[in-house]
C-alpha cells in the first residue's frame, strides 16, 4: 500500500514539471517573439509607449514637413524684402515719354546700391521741382559738366562736346524750349535729364522739373524683364 502510494507521488510530480516546464517554454518563446520582431519595443508603462510614438510622429510626419516648407518659404521671402528694399526694385513705366527706348507698360529691374548718376544712364526719380509724382528720365549732365542746349542747330553740348544721341527717332527738342534759365554749369548734387520722345516729354526743360537733385533719384533702370519678348539690357 505504501509502495503504491509512493509511485502515485511520484507521477504526479512528473506530471507537474511536465506541465510548469511547458508553460515556462510557451512563455519564453512569447516573450523572444516579440523582443525579436523588430517591429514593437517592449515599454515597463503605457506612458513610455505613447511618448515614444509621439516624438516618432514628430520627427518624421507630415507636420515635420510642412514646417520646413514653411521655414524656406520665409527664408526665401526674406531675402527678397532685403534685396527689395537694399540693392533692386521693380518697376512699372507709365507713360510715352520714354519712346522707344521704352514703352508704356514695360517693367523695368533698377539698382540702386552705391549708385552716382552718369551720362545716358536711364534714372528713375521719385519727383521734380514741384512735378511730385515718380519720372524716369535719361541722364543728359551732370554735376560740374557745362551744358548747351543749341536750339539753332538741334544739337546738345556737354562740356563743349555734341553728345551722340542714336537712341533719338526724333528731332533734340522737336520745338520744345526751356522755359527758364538753364545754368550754364551744373550746381553741385543736381543732374539734368531729359525723354527719349523729346516732344512729349516733361523734363529738366521744363520749370515744374527743373534740375534734379541726386537725392531724388530712386535708382539706375538695368533691363526690361517684361514683356519677355522685349527683353534687354539699357546702356
Amino acid at each position: 500500500m505504501s509502495e503504491n502510494k509512493t509511485n502515485t507521488n511520484n507521477i504526479d510530480e512528473t506530471e507537474n514539471k511536465a506541465v510548469d516546464t511547458k508553460e515556462n517554454v510557451k512563455a519564453e518563446s512569447e516573450n523572444k517573439s516579440v523582443e525579436d520582431s523588430g517591429d514593437y519595443i517592449a515599454f515597463s508603462s503605457p506612458e513610455q509607449e505613447k511618448s515614444n510614438k509621439f516624438v516618432a510622429a514628430k520627427a518624421d510626419g507630415a507636420a515635420s514637413n510642412v514646417y520646413d516648407w514653411l521655414k524656406s518659404i520665409i527664408f526665401a521671402l526674406v531675402i527678397v524684402i532685403f534685396c527689395l528694399n537694399f540693392f533692386f526694385r521693380l518697376v512699372n513705366v507709365k507713360g510715352i515719354s520714354m519712346v522707344e527706348t521704352l514703352q508704356n507698360g514695360d517693367k523695368l529691374v533698377v539698382t540702386n546700391f552705391n549708385y552716382t548718376p552718369k551720362p545716358n544712364d536711364i534714372v528713375v526719380i521719385s519727383h521734380g521741382k514741384e512735378y511730385k509724382e515718380p519720372i524716369i528720365k535719361r541722364v543728359i549732365a551732370t554735376a560740374g559738366q557745362t551744358l548747351k542746349l543749341d536750339y539753332e542747330n538741334d544739337r546738345i553740348l556737354v562740356d563743349g562736346v555734341v553728345i551722340d544721341e542714336p537712341y533719338l527717332d526724333v528731332s533734340t527738342f522737336c520745338n520744345v524750349e526751356a522755359d527758364y534759365e538753364i545754368p550754364e554749369v551744373i550746381p553741385d548734387g543736381m543732374i539734368f535729364v531729359m525723354g527719349d520722345n523729346r516732344g512729349f516729354s516733361m523734363d529738366s526743360r521744363d520749370s515744374r522739373i527743373g534740375l534734379i537733385d541726386e537725392d531724388s533719384v530712386i535708382g539706375k533702370a538695368q533691363f526690361v524683364f517684361f514683356p519677355f519678348s522685349e527683353f534687354k539690357y539699357l546702356y
